[in-house]
């Protein structure tokens, strides 16, 4: 297992500086950042050629970029157009959108795994179609349909919930907007998790238990589901990071000044150094989460082992 973990980690080695390579690469030919930077009125040449040495601009892209991951490495994200250091906005952004994520990941495992194990052990029976039918129109509605329907009745015309989360983003502001989040995701976890439990619970492991006399609840927690969730867990690992990479539309629904609020600004106002600097922390959270659920395998099922 330590040299499996060792091999993953120098193979996650290329794949951070390639991601990060292309990340930077396209953020750099969104437009020209010093334009952004100026608004609409158009800066003089003296004014644009200062601005561009004090960012590293005016160097060649590829030089840009081997500055900028030597920065990164010392724990360096540059410095945002407006002079607040990147770093702050992650120490800000971050623990916001990590507990929205939190959030969502919970509804994902406790709705959308009980859903699917319900129905995989009545396929075809009304429950089943109906939930089915349920997931079809969740994953048929966009994230920002569902939000804004949510808010206009949970929060403006019952007055349930706060239209705007705080700026604080406590725990239980977060349960709405972390449900629209995971709203998607609930769903097909739901489909995954019934189809996997549905072939599994033909299979030949599953009747030997149940003809050795061993309790439904049993073949059903120890045998069927830790074999049925290996395709969920991979699913629910590589949606960690894209949940957290893309809460934009739910953070601008609620008001929530996480990472997809940060991403938002950084965009619209062309700043780059806050743009790389998020998605690259985003790449990380990627390559950590497959690390996670390659290890979560060997868990669940103890047939897996790694050399």
């Amino acid at each position: 297992m330590g040299r499996y973990v060792i091999r993953r980690l120098l193979q996650m080695i290329p794949v951070f500086f390639g991601a990060t390579l292309l990340i930077f690469l396209m953020v750099n030919v969104m437009g020209d950042p010093i334009a952004g930077l100026c608004g609409q009125i158009q800066c003089d040449p003296a004014t644009t050629a200062q601005l561009r040495a004090e960012y590293g601009l005016d160097k060649p892209l590829w030089q840009q970029y081997l500055s900028y991951m030597g920065d990164v490495f010392r724990g360096d994200f540059g410095t945002a157009f407006n002079g607040q250091p990147v770093t702050e906005l992650m120490a800000a952004a971050f623990p916001v959108t990590i507990r929205l994520t939190l959030v969502a990941i919970c509804f994902e495992i406790v709705i959308g795994i009980t859903l699917g194990v319900l129905t995989g052990l009545r396929r075809g029976r009304p429950v089943d179609t109906g939930v089915l039918l349920l997931t079809l129109v969740v994953i048929s509605v966009p994230t920002f349909v569902t939000g804004l329907l949510l808010q206009l009745l949970l929060g403006v015309q019952w007055g349930i919930i706060k239209p705007a989360v705080s700026p604080a983003a406590p725990l239980d502001e977060l349960i709405v907007p972390g449900l629209v989040l995971a709203s998607v995701s609930l769903a097909y976890v739901t489909r995954l998790t019934r189809t996997s439990i549905a072939e599994n619970a033909r299979a030949d492991y599953v009747r030997t238990a149940r003809a050795k006399g061993l309790p439904r609840r049993r073949v059903v927690t120890r045998h069927l589901l830790r074999n049925s969730l290996i395709p969920v867990v991979t699913f629910i690992g590589t949606d960690i990071g894209a949940l957290m990479g893309g809460a934009i539309v739910t953070e601008r629904i609620f008001n929530i000044h996480g990472v997809g609020y940060q991403l938002y600004q950084g965009i619209v106002r062309q700043n780059t150094q806050t743009v790389v600097g998020f998605v690259t922390v985003l790449v990380l959270v990627f390559l950590l989460a497959n690390l996670l659920v390659d290890l979560l395998y060997a868990v669940l099922d103890p047939r897996i082992r790694y050399a």
